[in-house]
């Protein structure tokens, strides 16, 4: 496979990677896997927490796919699928655990209008503390708080929004 045709796999399957993390965080983690994620809806004791879980069944697939396209003769596009996968996982922790939890102290702070979307949409979903009425479920991509906060005070879930999730 030439190289144009693997990066441009690549980038699919990291953009494809948000649709998928969507998809898992509102139907998954708000559904049937509400019991591991319910940790990271809570204040967390300790270093980790149940929903930590959830990184090492999503590398599955990637390492699977890394070793059979690189170690086992599998369509040399599954090495690219896993990378893309892998490469999502780090842009993931990078945004979610590091600048939005801050589970790892950088300093770092949300200048760009970006970055501050993002903080404050995953700080609304956050303003809900049960699987039912959050709001936001990607992880790299985001409605404007506007939308967000509108959604909250329309569904009655929060009567104050603006206080808690920002």
């Amino acid at each position: 496979m030439d190289i144009v045709t693997g990066i441009l796999i690549f980038v699919a399957t990291v953009l494809g990677m948000e649709l998928f993390a969507y998809a898992a965080h509102r139907w998954v983690m708000h559904g049937p896997g509400w019991f591991l994620h319910a940790s990271h809806h809570r204040p967390r004791p300790g270093a980790f927490e149940l929903n930590d879980l959830y990184a090492a069944i999503f590398a599955v697939p990637s390492i699977v796919l890394l070793l059979g396209g690189v170690r086992l003769g599998w369509w040399p596009g599954f090495t690219w699928i896993g990378a893309g996968i892998a490469a999502y996982g780090a842009i993931y922790f990078g945004f979610h655990d590091v600048i939005v939890h801050r589970r790892l102290r950088t300093g770092y702070v949300p200048r760009s209008s970006y970055m501050k979307r993002i903080v404050q949409a995953h700080r609304l979903h956050h303003a809900v503390g049960t699987k039912h009425g959050t709001v936001s479920f990607g992880f790299l991509w985001a409605p404007r708080p506007e939308i967000l906060k509108a959604k909250l005070k329309a569904s009655g879930v929060l009567t104050q929004v603006g206080t808690k999730g920002d």
